[in-house]
């Protein structure tokens, strides 16, 4: 038995994939707001990521200048250590809502 092949399915190319996935249900209009909602938050977040790193390298720049703004240079760390911790939080509002969005478009064009 083990050895035995499936039968051939003309209609099938050979080492096609078999496995069947039920329809999804169709997305409501919160869903669909969700999906943009967090989209459009991940991208003030990278877009407040930028202005912080171009911030700590103007502050890195003005602590190097002069030692009486040494300052400077500790806030500039202290936005580095928030562009770490913001990094994650990036990462689980933009691939939700990514998916979410790419859901979204394949319910409005039909599946593929």
């Amino acid at each position: 038995m083990a050895d035995q092949q499936p039968a051939h399915r003309p209609d099938r190319a050979p080492g096609a994939h078999t496995a069947y996935a039920p329809p999804q249900p169709p997305v409501s209009d919160g869903y669909r707001r969700w999906a943009g909602i967090l989209v459009r938050l991940a991208a003030v977040i990278a877009f407040l990521m930028a202005a912080a790193l171009v911030a700590s390298v103007v502050l890195l720049v003005r602590a190097d200048a002069d030692t009486r703004n040494a300052a400077y240079g500790y806030l500039a760390l202290a936005l580095w250590a928030g562009i770490v911790l913001a990094i994650p939080v990036l990462l689980a509002v933009g691939i939700p809502g990514v998916v979410m969005t790419r859901r979204v478009r394949q319910q409005r064009t039909g599946p593929s």
